[in-house]
């Protein structure tokens, strides 16, 4: 599949969208959903905001770009190459969207992930669109888990007695923004903070003993996610302990999100998982994680949630004990899960599920 085949397909989800909500027009602006149409593509400027400098009007039978003549030749010479947009251009300093949107569709029924007036929110409706991957969306997806799972293992290896915790999240972001990877969560504990915060911003505190390393790392709109801990030391018997039960946790939830499944019949699994291993109540402290892809979670996860697992769809599973965590982000195919983050060389724990064994990160000793 080409990038023209892959925006086809899209524009076709979005037509079977609009004639199902009687909508004659879809105007795209978040990043989430301007990266999944465009496959690939970039309309933020500012990478911590949700809505971008560049929203998409998509029609029936025409596709536009709205933006200030400050976005336009970026947008045009590298985020929508070959994909057939016409472009609806403003002055910066005179940006009005919905005179635009009047000037091309005219006063019509539209839906949109953009707070705007006379358009219908339907960021709901879009997320299911993004479901599920498609073929080239998988390759892209795989690329990205590859480099993300080398990187951390690099800057974990290359942890060294009294680093601070930024400069050792500091090493594993040079190495993915080296990449074209934007960093979008950098989370990082080092030996008391890890039993104290289950979302530790990185500090200046030395490591000591052991640092957990969390990361959210996106291009192309794809966020791939995982954790690994790291022990300058030999780990305590409580922790090797701890980490061997919150692996079994991690491999049921995988090997449970199985298509046909429902998400809450995995959660349930999970929760199994924690009690068999002695842990009845760890899963109250922090979410489990649940579908990802151009979000880091499309949603959390909760054993009511009825949504079936489908085939060519992501999730990222983040089950914790208190003072360790397993997480890595996997790919549901129809033949078998593929975790796409995994750190080849990182030392495994072998895990027998239900569905048969799986090989989980164990705690690396320097």
């Amino acid at each position: 599949m080409d990038r023209l085949q892959e925006f086809a397909e899209k524009r076709s989800r979005l037509a079977s969208m609009m004639d199902r909500l009687g909508l004659d027009a879809v105007l795209i602006g978040s990043t989430c959903n301007f990266a999944w149409l465009t496959c690939g593509g970039s309309n933020y400027v500012g990478t911590a905001t949700q809505i971008g400098s560049a929203a998409a009007l998509i029609s029936k039978d025409e596709c536009w770009i709205l933006c200030d003549n400050i976005e336009y030749p970026r947008i045009r010479d590298e985020e929508i190459v070959d994909l057939n947009f016409e472009f609806m251009v403003y002055p910066w300093y005179a940006s009005d969207m919905l005179k635009a949107i009047d000037n091309i569709v005219g006063k019509c029924k539209i839906g949109g992930d953009i707070s705007l007036a006379g358009v219908d929110d339907i960021t709901s409706e879009l997320r299911a669109v993004r479901s599920p991957l498609t073929e080239a969306e998988i390759n892209r997806y795989r690329e990205l888990g590859s480099i993300v799972g080398q990187s951390i293992e690099k800057a974990a290896r290359a942890v060294k007695l009294e680093m601070t915790e930024n400069q050792v999240m500091g090493m594993l972001n040079e190495m993915l923004i080296s990449n074209g990877i934007v960093p979008t969560c950098t989370l990082a504990a080092s030996d008391d903070r890890i039993l104290r915060y289950r979302h530790p911003l990185p500090t200046d505190k030395p490591v000591e003993r052991e640092i957990m390393i969390i990361t959210g790392a996106r291009k192309w709109g794809l966020i791939v996610s995982a954790t690994r801990m790291v022990s300058l030391y030999e780990p305590s018997e409580e922790l090797i302990y701890k980490h061997r039960s919150v692996v079994k946790v991690d491999a049921q939830f995988i090997s449970s999100t199985r298509p046909g499944k429902s998400v809450g019949d995995v959660f349930r699994a999970g929760m199994d998982a924690y009690a068999a291993c002695g842990y009845p109540n760890e899963w109250q402290l922090h979410h489990q994680g649940g579908p990802t892809g151009y979000e880091a979670r499309e949603y959390k996860a909760t054993q009511q949630h009825t949504n079936l697992v489908n085939v060519n769809t992501a999730y990222a599973w983040n089950p914790s004990i208190t003072g360790t965590k397993s997480e890595d982000t996997i790919l549901v195919l129809e033949d078998r899960n593929e975790i796409i983050s995994a750190t080849p060389t990182w030392p495994k724990i072998e895990v027998e599920t239900s569905e048969g064994v799986l090989m989980r990160p164990d705690v690396l000793r320097l």
